[in-house]
């Protein structure tokens, strides 16, 4: 199955809540793709402590998930 998610937020919560579920998605589907769209591409931006967006974003791209920005 294939999955498109499209982010356009810069709320921190809402970026690391898509990556998580995208995470979550890769172990059960084939394909999962993220676009970041907006104030989301600057995503890095807003990694804390609270909301490890590059770690998240690390570990989709490995597990070979599609990010476009």
């Amino acid at each position: 199955m294939r999955v498109a998610m499209v982010v356009s937020q810069n709320t921190p919560e809402v970026v690391w809540n898509a990556f998580r579920l995208a995470n979550i998605m890769l172990e059960e589907m084939d394909d999962v793709s993220i676009f970041l769209n907006g104030p989301s591409v600057e995503y890095e931006k807003f990694d804390s402590d609270q909301f490890s967006l590059k770690e998240l974003a690390k570990i989709f791209t490995l597990s070979e998930g599609n990010l476009f920005a």
